[in-house]
């Protein structure tokens, strides 16, 4: 990014009309005590669009004394945001994209038409109507070449229209927004050819909505007609009521159901059946003996089932102790002691085996 640096000739001073100052005040009280500086691009914005379309070095000043903040501080954003204009600039500020996708459609042209009308780039013009300057892409590809101007975009832009469009911005008469050829939004150049229509918003009504008044299916001979489409497009308009009553059916009956989970939920919050025998407090995740940590699931259940911890899943099973497996018999003593060792059979007793 170049060096920004403020214009040379600049006004005497600068302040807030009582109507912008009521606005600064309004913004400001929208950050908490100390955090007044959070306004400073706001407060930058509201004086460029009072000064003619760019920030003077007394507004910066001005908006500094404002906030409590420094003036380099203040002088940092207005330099930093190129959003921010520091020197004069016509009525109609015009943003020219010279990226790639534009230059393919024909930048280079409206470059042109701007050089012969209005003058070389960051001038203004000699009746003070217009200035521009080439920036960097503007994200409208799809309609290029195009450009900004004040706040609008203007896409779709040929020499001859964009002649026509600076005709009229002059004379102050009312100009169309957005493309200039008359497409909508970022559709086809030459209109749509997929996607012509759609089911309704909710999708539960019986005719297509359509972007046109032409339907491109009308267009179809019957040679070209797929006969599997029109079965469906048949089956669809001859849907039967019946159809939507058993769905609103389903619907009532899933609904009733979510709804007698939920209270058996709300009523069974209490745990049951902790590990030492007691109660488990609000809201616990205290478990009967022989279920899966964390899962209100038993042991003998299958893992993963979804259950829910509630006075159902915890009431004490009946065949809870069968289920159980027992505990392997302790191992004797002697059967470790082989044939020949100390207090085998061969050996005799052990130390530890005789009496005292």
């Amino acid at each position: 990014m170049t060096v920004r640096r403020l214009a040379e000739t600049q006004p005497e001073s600068f302040d807030f009309t009582p109507e912008n100052r009521a606005w600064v005040d309004r913004q400001i009280r929208k950050y908490p005590e100390g955090r007044q500086a959070s306004a400073v691009m706001a407060l930058l914005r509201r004086a460029q669009q009072q000064h003619h379309g760019w920030v003077p070095k007394p507004a910066i000043e001005r908006i500094a004394d404002i906030l409590g903040m420094p003036y380099i501080r203040v002088l940092e954003v207005a330099t930093f945001y190129t959003m921010y204009n520091l020197k004069p600039v016509g009525e109609h500020f015009i943003q020219f994209c010279g990226t790639t996708p534009c230059v393919l459609r024909g930048a280079n042209d409206i470059k042109a038409v701007l050089e012969r009308r209005v003058g070389p780039m960051e001038t203004v013009s000699a009746d003070g109507k217009f200035s521009w300057l080439e920036v960097e892409c503007l994200g409208a590809c799809c309609n290029a070449p195009m450009v900004q101007i004040n706040d609008d975009y203007y896409e779709d832009l040929t020499p001859e229209n964009f002649d026509r469009l600076l005709d009229d911005l002059a004379a102050g008469r009312p100009v169309k927004r957005g493309s200039q050829t008359g497409r909508l939004t970022s559709e086809p150049a030459n209109g749509l050819t997929s996607l012509t229509t759609w089911y309704g918003v909710n999708g539960d009504e019986d005719r297509f909505a359509t972007l046109h008044e032409q339907d491109n299916e009308a267009e179809l001979t019957a040679a070209d007609r797929d006969p599997a489409l029109d079965d469906a497009l048949q089956a669809r308009d001859t849907q039967s009521a019946p159809d939507h009553e058993r769905a609103a059916a389903e619907k009532a009956r899933q609904d009733g159901a979510e709804a007698q989970a939920k209270q058996g939920g709300e009523t069974n919050k209490l745990g049951h059946g902790g590990l030492d025998g007691q109660h488990a407090p609000l809201g616990g995740n205290a478990r009967p003996e022989g279920s899966v940590a964390g899962t209100g699931t038993r042991t003998d259940d299958p893992v993963g089932t979804g259950q829910i911890e509630s006075s159902a899943v915890h009431k004490p099973h009946p065949e809870a102790d069968a289920d159980r497996q027992e505990q392997p018999p302790k191992a004797d003593p002697a059967a470790d002691r082989g044939t020949t060792g100390p207090g085998s059979p061969a050996a005799g007793p052990a130390a530890s085996d005789k009496p005292a």
